[in-house]
């Protein structure tokens, strides 16, 4: 085993989670790279050495320039607002240092082709932070799609759907600024990045794109509410695609559904731990949507827990891509996602922006 220095920049929301997930991954996994929080960089002193305190970092600044250059910090995730991903990106590049960036890559698509251009530039090891298809069950669920278990697939459907904002008197806030905050920029990607690893490359997209609630407490709202895309897939499969964050009653909803000509499989992310599956081989008195737990037998999930049925849980999907991210340092070997992977799906989101401004169909 060796430990390699890690920095992370940002400690609010996801920067506490690949924190946790970096002092964690090594005895989850038994990865022979462990981990050691070398620095965390925040907006001021004081709150990185908040920071530094609570997570067990060894040092502190609020200068990211500082932690990119430090020699002791070998590797980098990054976990800024996303107009910082392109400068910080490049910089550790410059220096050989490989990086894990929060989705979306960057604020602009310009900002996506430039990271990705200076990550393969570099040969440096580079991954995106695309945490909900890594747990147990979508890991099966893609297993058996490859596979064939539910035969050739006819169709798509997935939806992000949340609804911290569906409250029309909720008050204005940075959320509700700039497309890169509005719900294509934010939630969006998710579930786009799952179809692309359920199903494929997708070819041609028509979407509207739509702001309810034009004005809030505040101030005015200048990004999207809700969305709706249709795709074709490049495989010829047909899809549909739906991202809210006015969706009263959905906490998390991330969910799919696809349909193959031998069967069919059921996802919603607020029932993290099973997935539903029909057979059509099945007796006819039986046929129907069976649910599986997951546990020991499914991706990722035995060394988390031996009990089937217990569950794994959101850091537990943080965990587990960590484990990924320093598999492909130790391989040198690239993981899913990439850079590249990341920038297919800003493209992808991208035209479905200028799809719904001209109302026409869209080719990738």
């Amino acid at each position: 085993m060796a430990d390699i220095g890690v920095g992370i920049l940002g400690g609010g929301y996801m920067g506490k989670a690949h924190a946790v997930a970096m002092s964690a991954v090594g005895a989850v996994f038994e990865t022979k790279l462990r981990p050691r929080l070398e620095m965390v960089c925040a907006s001021s002193p004081a709150s990185a050495e908040k920071y530094r305190a609570a997570f067990g970092f060894r040092r502190a600044t609020a200068n990211w320039q500082d932690l990119v250059n430090d020699p002791a910090v070998e590797a980098i995730v990054i976990a800024t607002p996303q107009a910082l991903h392109r400068e910080i990106a490049e910089a550790a590049f410059a220096l050989g240092k490989p990086v894990l960036c929060e989705k979306p890559m960057g604020a602009t698509l310009e900002d996506s082709i430039a990271m990705t251009e200076a990550a393969e530039r570099t040969g440096c090891i580079n991954m995106v932070a695309y945490n909900y298809i890594r747990t147990p069950a979508s890991q099966y669920a893609r297993k058996l799609i490859a596979e064939g278990e539910i035969g050739d697939v006819t169709w798509f459907r997935g939806e992000h759907t949340e609804d911290f904002l569906a409250d029309p008197n909720a008050p204005a806030t940075w959320r509700t600024e700039g497309d890169a905050n509005g719900t294509v920029g934010d939630l969006a990607p998710h579930m786009v990045n799952a179809a692309l690893a359920l199903i494929g490359p997708i070819e041609r997209v028509i979407a509207e794109v739509e702001c309810v609630h034009e004005t809030r407490p505040g101030g005015k709202v200048t990004n999207d509410d809700h969305a709706q895309m249709m795709v074709r897939f490049a495989n010829g499969v047909m899809g549909q695609m739906y991202f809210s964050r006015i969706s009263t009653g959905r906490k998390m909803g991330y969910a799919y559904e696809v349909t193959g000509t031998k069967g069919a499989i059921r996802f919603d992310q607020e029932d993290q731990n099973a997935i539903w599956l029909y057979r059509m081989d099945d007796p006819e008195a039986e046929r129907g949507f069976r649910k599986i737990l997951t546990g020991p037998a499914h991706p990722d999930y035995l060394p988390f827990c031996q009990g089937p049925g217990h569950g794994t849980g959101y850091q537990d999907q943080i965990i587990i891509e960590a484990r990924d991210f320093l598999k492909a340092i130790e391989t040198g070997q690239p993981v899913w996602p990439t850079f590249r992977d990341g920038l297919e799906v800003k493209r992808i989101l991208e035209a479905a922006m200028v799809s719904s401004k001209t109302k026409s169909w869209q080719t990738l």
